[in-house]
């Protein structure tokens, strides 16, 4: 056995690059949050072949004294805490004390600092972890960071670095992770001296939504509501995606926990929660959440790259992030902006003389509009009369619809049996009848699964079907199960079984297809896992048994109640795959569709 003997500084602080500093993104990560707990308003980020070749930060923050500027770069030593107390309770984005050092020991480091107080600034650098003395250097009031040639003197590490588009990309990531958190610091990236980023302080009410705008994108904002809730000493802000807006990965997924970027499984698993029955098909949500709470109630002391955190109540935590979210995502059309795209208010209306002939449908559509408006009832027409002729003319006054009574408008027709179009104040709106009808089924069937009160209807003629050995045995094995859940099957001889009752809220299901679906559940999963873990697919299968199906023509009074059931419906917006279920379409967009105005 080799005799034991202490490691040198140096590979010491090798050793711990390659747990701090993995890649150039993540010595980009610690010199932005050095910068942050410095004050700095001002952040200037410069990077040459991804960050390998060259990494500059630099900030306008309150500097370094000269005869703390060697000791910045040595092992263990910070500014941030002096005690165990300060440890419990780290309201800093850094406080280990090991990534300057551990920079220091694996690239060309040059550090140059000026205090507000000092006439000039002061320079030192480090190469293969010798510092050089601090000498006189030009600098403006802040710090200035810069490394070059990245693992230059440990080619084992440097050969696992991937190429400069890889590596400039997740550089590229940190940058946008800090950013999203401090809309108050002005923000500016470069590479290979070319402008990417610049991104102007805000400390506007909204400063907040507008960077997540600006580095997420407009078309998030629109498909985003907005989450905020603060209860006791916690408190979630920020914006959630509809699941219309689902990825195909978890590369718009941020949680920020008291200002610092982390992936933490309890709120992980929160998330996913709060979208497991608006969100199928291996789709993932996307989020901008800030949770903020009191430091001592939180250890990031728990990883060498404060990724994670450890929550001291962390069921409690668990359970306001599920709720919270779930409430946002879970707000009925009456009480959201439209929001598929969110609509533009539309231009004055001007009115003019026209005269139209309609057919039977679109009388009644435009009758029922005029009714609501005048509040005349059925003044000038016989109630039993349907075949009667009826002229629009539009009157001088402008034609408004009760926008607060009915967000989805009015009923106007049905195209291709498949789309309800609807009017409202901002315009067309386009509805997808059977997406919106499975939602409200859904919701009910949940609501009542709840409660144990799934209302259940004979039918008043038995459906039977074949079924296999397996089947007839499932009906056998699980009749509590079944009837939880509104059906009535037996089995009439080894091989039929027969559909006696459903629940009601599936009147218009195929009864021998939602029976098979249920009972191949039932088979597979066990009752208990299928009315627990896989209680949503369950629903959702037979929701969609029992939504109106396409190509079946509704009146306008089917329509409007439709319409008005999903004013009251929550997760109204999308169906329980995640796709919308309508679509407003401004007189904005309809008039720059036909060049009016142009």
């Amino acid at each position: 056995m080799p005799a034991i003997r202490l490691l040198p500084d140096l590979l010491i602080n090798q050793i711990a690059a390659g747990e701090v500093i993995e890649r150039p993104a993540a010595a980009l990560k610690e010199l932005l949050e050095n910068s942050l707990d410095a004050g700095a308003t001002d952040i200037a980020v410069q990077l040459e072949g991804g960050g390998i070749k060259l990494l500059r930060v630099r900030d306008n923050g309150r500097g370094i004294v000269n005869d703390e500027l060697k000791l910045a770069l040595m092992r263990h030593a910070t500014s941030k805490i002096a005690s165990l107390d300060d440890l419990q309770c780290v309201a800093s984005m850094g406080f280990r004390g090991e990534a300057l050092a551990s920079m220091a020991a694996v690239a060309q480091l040059t550090l140059t600092s000026c205090t507000a107080e000092a006439a000039h600034g002061w320079k030192v650098e480090a190469i293969d972890g010798q510092l050089s003395e601090p000498v006189p250097a030009s600098q403006p009031h802040g710090t200035s960071i810069e490394l070059r040639e990245l693992y230059f003197n440990t080619p084992a590490r440097r050969k696992f670095l991937k190429t400069e588009s890889t590596e400039y990309a997740w550089c590229e990531e940190a940058f946008k992770r800090i950013a999203l958190s401090r809309p108050d610091v002005a923000f500016s990236l470069q590479h290979n001296g070319k402008t990417v980023w610049q991104l102007p302080a805000s400390h506007e009410k909204q400063a907040a939504l507008k960077r997540v705008a600006a580095i997420l994108g407009d078309e998030f904002g629109h498909a985003a509501v907005t989450v905020s809730r603060s209860a006791a000493n916690l408190s979630l802000q920020g914006l959630a995606a509809l699941p219309a807006y689902s990825r195909s990965s978890r590369d718009a997924q941020y949680f920020f926990v008291n200002g610092r970027f982390v992936r933490d499984k309890v709120a992980s698993h929160a998330l996913r929660q709060a979208y497991q029955d608006i969100l199928h098909h291996q789709r993932h949500p996307a989020f901008v959440l800030f949770l903020e709470l009191p430091p001592e109630q939180v250890d990031v002391n728990v990883h060498p790259a404060k990724s994670e955190v450890r929550f001291h109540e962390s069921q409690s935590i668990h359970q306001f992030i599920f709720h919270t979210l779930q409430q946002a995502l879970a707000v009925p059309v009456t009480g959201q902006d439209a929001r598929a795209p969110a609509p533009q208010q539309p231009a004055s209306f001007i009115p003019t003389q026209q005269t139209m002939r309609l057919g039977v449908a679109e009388q009644e559509a435009a009758y029922r509009l005029w009714e609501v408006q005048t509040g005349k009832g059925e003044t000038g027409r016989d109630k039993g009369d349907t075949a009667f002729t009826f002229d629009v003319t539009y009157h001088p006054s402008p034609f408004t619809l009760p926008e607060s009574e009915a967000p989805l408008g009015f009923a106007l027709a049905q195209l291709s049996g498949i789309y309800i179009l609807a009017q409202n104040t901002h315009g067309l709106i386009v509805v997808d009848m059977h997406a919106a009808h499975e939602r409200i089924v859904y919701e009910k069937l949940k609501t009542s699964l709840d409660t144990e009160k799934i209302a259940t209807q004979p039918l008043l003629i038995p459906v039977s079907f074949y079924a296999d050995a397996l089947e007839v045995a499932t009906v056998e094995a699980e009749q509590d199960a079944l009837k939880k859940l509104g059906f009535d099957i037996a089995p009439l001889s080894p091989n039929t079984l027969a559909v006696r009752a459903m629940p009601v809220m599936l009147k218009q299901a195929h009864a021998e297809a939602a029976a098979r679906d249920v009972l191949d559940e039932l088979r597979e999963y066990g009752a208990s896992r299928a009315l627990t873990e896989r209680r949503d697919e369950l629903l959702a299968t037979l929701a969609c048994h029992g939504a109106v199906r396409a190509n079946r023509i509704l009146s306008i009074t089917e329509m409007n109640a439709l319409l008005r059931e999903m004013e009251q419906t929550e997760r109204a917006n999308q169906c329980n795959h995640g796709r919308p279920t309508w679509f407003q379409l401004s007189k904005n967009d309809l008039d720059k569709m036909f060049m009016r105005g142009q």
